[in-house]
Order: structure tokens, then C-alpha cells, then sequence
């Protein structure tokens, strides 16, 4: 009888263990089903900026150029590539600075832009936008609609607002 026992508290012991594992595994099971973590780490990588500001930006100075979609037209090359691989200070560096024109004394930022967005003869330099009020100010806005593009987070339609 005393074999009995041993045997019947050892099985007991094993199911105890049994249960208190499937307890823990089914905590953790819970712990790693919760959605909530998981949205607000990819809400804290996504760049800051609205897609749609972005979106309108981009429409407004950058598609004439760069094509609607931002994939390029015989005057512009595509985004697309060149944004998987750039950074947001990257960005703002190239689009504000990078380009260095001496704009002609006595001319406004929008007419000299203006210009240099219709002029049609090769080659056609990209201008500095750190003038220009509307890109200047949505900066961020036009990275995050640039770089959703490229992530494939947006198409090439408008986003909702």
C-alpha cells in the first residue's frame, strides 16, 4: 500500500507541474496575443507626419517632376528606390539643401521655383525647397507620404485624410 501512495502522489506531483506549466504557457500565449503592444511599437517606428499633408505636398511641388506616384518621369527619377534607403534627417538634407542654385536678385523663392519646376531643357536640377513655405513646413509630412510609399504602407492614390 505504501507503493500505492508514493505512486499516486508522484503522478499527483506531475500533473501539478502539468497544469502550473500550461497556467504559465497560457499566460505567455495571452501575453503575446495582445495586438495593443505590438500597434503602438509600430505607431513609434512609422516616421511623424501626416501621410495625407504629405500626400498634398507631394502633389502639389513634387509630382509635376517625379510623376503622380513619385516613380519617376523623364524629368524626374523614382523615389521609390532611393526612399527605402533614407533616413528622415537624410531627407530634409537633400530636399531643403542639397541643391544650391544662385537665384537671380530681386526674384521671389515661388517664382524662381516656379521656374525651375517648368523649365524643360536638360539638365533639369532638383531646386532647394527650404524657401518654398508649403514644403518647408510639411517637411516631415512629405517624408512620411514618401517613405509609406516606398514601404508599400501606401499606394499611389490618395490617402485618407
Amino acid at each position: 500500500m505504501n507503493k500505492k501512495i508514493g505512486t499516486w502522489r508522484w503522478r499527483a506531483a506531475a500533473v501539478a507541474a502539468m497544469a502550473g506549466t500550461a497556467l504559465l504557457l497560457g499566460g505567455c500565449a495571452l501575453e503575446f496575443g495582445n495586438s495593443k503592444p505590438a500597434r503602438a511599437v509600430a505607431r513609434w517606428l512609422q516616421p511623424t507626419g501626416s501621410v495625407y499633408s504629405g500626400w498634398r505636398v507631394y502633389q502639389s511641388r513634387c509630382a509635376s517632376c517625379h510623376g503622380t506616384a513619385a516613380t519617376g518621369t523623364e524629368l524626374g527619377p523614382d523615389l521609390m528606390p532611393l526612399m527605402r534607403t533614407m533616413g528622415p534627417r537624410r531627407f530634409v538634407g537633400l530636399v531643403l539643401q542639397r541643391y544650391d542654385w544662385a537665384r537671380p536678385v530681386g526674384q521671389s523663392p515661388e517664382s524662381w521655383i516656379d521656374q525651375a519646376v517648368q523649365r524643360r531643357e536638360p539638365p533639369v536640377a532638383m531646386p532647394a525647397w527650404q524657401e518654398e513655405p508649403a514644403v518647408n513646413a510639411h517637411i516631415m509630412d512629405l517624408y512620411a507620404y514618401l517613405s509609406a510609399r516606398a514601404d508599400g504602407r501606401q499606394s499611389g492614390d490618395r490617402p485618407t485624410p
